[in-house]
């Protein structure tokens, strides 16, 4: 038996947390393209999977140079799992601030999709953005993330409808709290204990994620919310 062509996936933010786990575990049934600031990092990643590229590229900077060869040869599933934490009181957040976190979780988004979608909807793909708790409630201190979150939902709701006719899938999959640098960077600036137990895991998500991407096509899952069992 002759076995087909893996199908292709990107990932943003390969190199950490959630999107680690994601392309690890996309990594055993698909080519991966890992993206990332890091090219050593991302060098060593692809070094632990079967078929790998990279892609290194500063979103926040909106140079994404590179990205249309890697895509060329087809795109099957993206997965925007870049994102970056920022701001504290409305008060005391300067409007650079706002600009800095949402160049990064909202325009880079909508702009890598933008240039993918062609090669998506050849494919009748699936984009998949990872969003947040905070994607659904704010609290105080955490207007610019959640912000940033809840446009991401907004951009996503968008696209389904407009793709849907093109048979591209897009799903948001929003983790509650999981065990990454990103959260303990949170918990740090929060001035809170850290108790590992009451936390997701990375793979955890990586599995929300397998879920969505191995439905069947005529199948969507719109909206995944995971939250840890214990919190």
């Amino acid at each position: 038996m002759t076995l087909g062509p893996r199908p292709t996936a990107l990932i943003t933010g390969a190199t950490r947390g959630i999107g680690r786990a994601i392309a690890l575990d996309l990594g055993q049934t698909h080519r991966v393209i890992l993206g990332g600031r890091d090219q050593a990092a991302l060098d060593a990643l692809a070094a632990e999977l079967p078929d790998a590229a990279t892609w290194a590229a500063d979103v926040a900077t909106g140079d994404l140079d590179g990205l249309l060869p890697l895509i060329d040869g087809g795109l099957d599933v993206l997965v925007h799992s870049a994102g970056v934490l920022g701001g504290t009181a409305v008060a005391d957040t300067p409007v650079d601030e706002w600009r800095r976190v949402f160049e990064i979780n909202v325009f880079a988004v909508a702009e890598i999709t933008r240039i993918a979608l062609p090669a998506l909807r050849a494919s009748q793909g699936t984009v998949i953005l990872i969003n947040s708790g905070s994607g659904f409630v704010s609290g105080p201190r955490g207007s610019v993330y959640a912000a940033s979150k809840f446009a991401l939902r907004a951009l996503a709701d968008a696209l389904r409808d407009e793709e849907r006719a093109n048979g591209v899938r897009v799903s948001s999959v929003h983790p509650g709290r999981t065990d990454t640098d990103m959260q303990h960077e949170l918990v740090e600036a929060q001035g809170g204990s850290y108790d590992e137990s009451l936390y997701l895991h990375a793979d955890d998500i990586a599995r929300a994620v397998r879920l969505v991407v191995d439905l069947p096509h005529g199948a969507v899952a719109e909206t995944v919310s995971v939250r840890p069992l214990g919190r």
